[in-house]
């Protein structure tokens, strides 16, 4: 109704929302949001109690199966304590999610993975706004992290052993101020470069799009610089 005026007032609003399935409304703090206009539609005969039943079934279905409705005692959630968090286990079932959720598009020569038994005596580069900046790492609604559980890309690289030169070349996403002497001077004599380009939420998140896909500012520039 605000944003796209396709509907005029709440309770034409709540009616087509129950007409397209929705059944839970995100209503940002607003005492008099538009599914309390939901008794009123009904009424009116603009709903059907079959509708409303219909709609609200899943919802309940969903609370009792996350045990809203049994005994403390009952559900398990209520045994966690602080304890939990960031525990060796969760950390490496994080690990392995982050390792399964990787995506590689191209392997030319097989140059990945890197394995420790080939490095020794090598130079890596890591250059890019997203090697060593730990708040831009994570996307739209991600917790807050704990800074000394963040492995940034230099930070994972250099545990290998090898010996890794760091240039972030811009320091944020939006990447308008760009050191092509500090990107270049870092990989010069490297064996391997790794080059870390992005957006995050600096850029792009929710009701921040964008007009095309292209890297911000000088991105490109800095990555063409270092694989030249």
């Amino acid at each position: 109704m605000l944003g796209h005026h396709y509907t005029r007032t709440f309770l034409e609003t709540a009616v087509a929302s129950m007409n397209a399935g929705c059944n839970l409304e995100l209503s940002y703090g607003t005492r008099n949001n538009v599914f309390m206009h939901i008794p009123q539609a009904l009424v009116m005969g603009n709903i059907t109690l079959q509708m409303l039943h219909d709609r609200v079934r899943p919802l309940f279905y969903t609370r009792m199966r996350l045990g809203e409705f049994d005994p403390p005692a009952m559900n398990p959630y209520s045994a966690l304590d602080l304890s939990a968090v960031q525990s060796p286990e969760h950390r490496n079932l994080s690990l392995e999610a982050a390792v399964k959720s990787f995506v590689l598009l191209k392997n030319a020569r097989e140059t990945l993975p890197l394995r420790a038994r080939d490095l020794p005596g090598k130079r890596l580069a890591v250059v890019g706004p997203f090697a060593d900046n730990p708040r831009v790492l994570f996307g739209d609604y991600a917790p807050v992290p704990e800074p000394r559980y963040i492995y940034t890309p230099r930070r994972g690289l250099e545990m290998l052993p090898a010996n890794v030169s760091f240039a972030a070349g811009c320091r944020e996403p939006q990447c308008q101020q760009y050191s092509r002497a500090e990107g270049v001077g870092a990989v010069a004599a490297a064996d391997v470069v790794v080059v870390c380009l992005g957006t995050g939420t600096g850029v792009e998140t929710e009701a921040k799009d964008r007009r095309d896909l292209s890297l911000p500012g000088h991105q490109l520039e800095l990555l063409q610089d270092a694989v030249q």
